[in-house]
């Protein structure tokens, strides 16, 4: 069965980005709709997929990376307007039973993402 994960990795301090809360949001027809949120564990993971068997199906999602609240709780210095709030990434699944894994590379001014394994 397919599953999406994901790992969040804090490059400004050059470790796992662990309490970081993101969302996973679905696009049917038009509209989008709220999946699951979640907080990632001490490894900068989730504890379970962000979406799991059965609820994977063809098409379009986005992850919702709340990364300035994370930076803000860890200590770091932003100002009242972040230049990175919440980080969106949007990607298409073509195969609901393959397994999509979707890292995130961040620091308070900017990230990187691909297709993991």
């Amino acid at each position: 069965m397919g599953k999406v994960t994901t790992h969040v990795l804090d490059t400004a301090r050059g470790m796992p980005a662990s309490g970081l809360v993101l969302e996973v949001w679905r696009e049917v027809g038009g509209q989008w709709s709220k999946l699951n949120a979640a907080k990632t564990n001490e490894d900068g993971r989730l504890d379970s997929p962000a979406i799991a068997d059965g609820e994977l199906a063809v098409g379009s999602y986005e992850f919702r990376f709340h990364v300035a609240a994370y930076f803000r709780a860890a200590g770091v210095d932003l100002p009242e307007q972040p230049f990175l709030d919440v980080v969106p990434i949007r990607f298409g699944v073509a195969d609901a039973e393959a397994h999509y894994h979707v890292p995130l590379l961040v620091s308070p001014y900017s990230y990187s993402t691909y297709r993991g394994s």
